[in-house]
């Protein structure tokens, strides 16, 4: 398979929710021009992003919206459920907690922390424990992925410890840049730069225009 740009992978995600809308109001068919005007990109696009994944539509007849939502579901790892945990439940990671607790498809089974006054308490689904308990309790509930809210200075550490207990994809809201092996996928969740990004792009609208195709 072709190298899948990011982009292309975060805009999967927006045609995968626009489906399921769909299909929760009953629509049965879809095209990639519908697809484009409910996702902000253009048909061509659409087109070219399903391309690197197989052949789903039909010329002249368009998508089966059941069946390209089970698909991009698929594709996206979502017909498993994913278990998830928090280190560093703060302000932050107490507001995930209660977000991931009714997520689809993943299922938040830890938090953890070194401050003595959070550990103990509970919030949402969990209480939350020390940070010494995490590689035993990686092992023991199966964590397949870390949710990553401690401070900028204990990122890097708190990501090795995660990776070497055998969590092998990290969610990092922390602003710093990660140095994990291959084998340990991270997705960076920027505040500033999503800010930076969006000043960017209303002051040169015409680049946003060309990103989109």
């Amino acid at each position: 398979m072709a190298k899948i740009p990011d982009a292309t992978i975060t805009r999967i995600v927006h045609y995968l929710r626009a489906l399921e809308r769909m299909e929760k109001s009953g629509q049965t068919r879809t095209s990639s021009e519908e697809l484009a005007r409910e996702t902000g990109v253009t048909a061509f696009q659409v087109r070219k992003d399903l391309a690197y994944f197989g052949s789903y539509g039909t010329r002249g007849v368009g998508y089966t919206v059941p069946v390209l939502r089970r698909e991009l579901s698929q594709i996206l790892g979502l017909g498993r459920r994913w278990r998830l945990a928090i280190v560093g439940m703060g302000r932050l990671g107490q507001a995930l907690a209660d977000f991931y607790a009714w997520q689809d498809g993943y299922e938040l089974v830890g938090g953890f922390d070194i401050d003595s006054e959070l550990i103990g308490k509970k919030v949402g689904p969990l209480v939350i424990e020390p940070v010494e308990n995490l590689p035993r309790s990686v092992k023991e509930k199966q964590i397949d992925i870390g949710i990553l809210t401690v401070p900028e200075t204990a990122a890097q550490q708190t990501a090795e410890m995660l990776a070497e207990a055998g969590v092998r994809g990290i969610l990092n809201f922390a602003p710093a840049v990660l140095k994990l092996p291959e084998s340990v996928a991270v997705e960076n969740a920027d505040f500033m730069a999503g800010l930076s990004r969006l000043s960017f792009f209303m002051l040169n609208p015409s680049w946003r225009e060309e990103m989109m195709g």
